[in-house]
């Protein structure tokens, strides 16, 4: 027997919005979600686990139409799987790029706080003495 899910529950286990899911099946980044009697949406664990890839491409700052691109290649098998690990690499290099550019402003912001500790550290000792 197959394991479904309900919104709520992938709401609280991926941090996605209720209209994110919808928003996320109407532009086809997540297609087929089946619906139990009532027409309830209900999400497999094969969608969970799908919605997981999604979300940590969001949140490895992946352009949206890019993770629309790698879920139709996705979806399009195994003949994709060139020109999806190009898109990955793209993105990695992107990624790297970021947080190498990240490294260096918590470099500045570093300084920044070790300056200022100094001189309250130094005012302090000015009005104790």
């Amino acid at each position: 027997m197959t394991e479904y899910f309900t919104p709520a529950q992938v709401v609280d286990r991926l941090g996605f919005s209720h209209d994110t899911l919808r928003y996320y099946e109407r532009i086809g980044v997540l297609e087929h979600i089946s619906r139990d009697p009532a027409g309830r949406r209900r999400f497999s664990a094969a969608d969970v686990e799908w919605l997981e890839a999604v979300r940590y491409l969001r949140d490895t700052g992946m352009p949206l139409n890019e993770i629309r691109r790698y879920s139709q290649l996705a979806k399009d098998g195994d003949r994709t799987a060139t020109t999806r690990l190009e898109l990955l690499l793209c993105h990695e290099e992107r990624v790297t790029d970021r947080i190498a550019h990240l490294n260096r402003q918590h470099e500045q912001l570093r300084q920044k706080i070790g300056w200022y500790r100094e001189h309250l550290a130094r005012q302090g000792a000015r009005d104790h003495s």
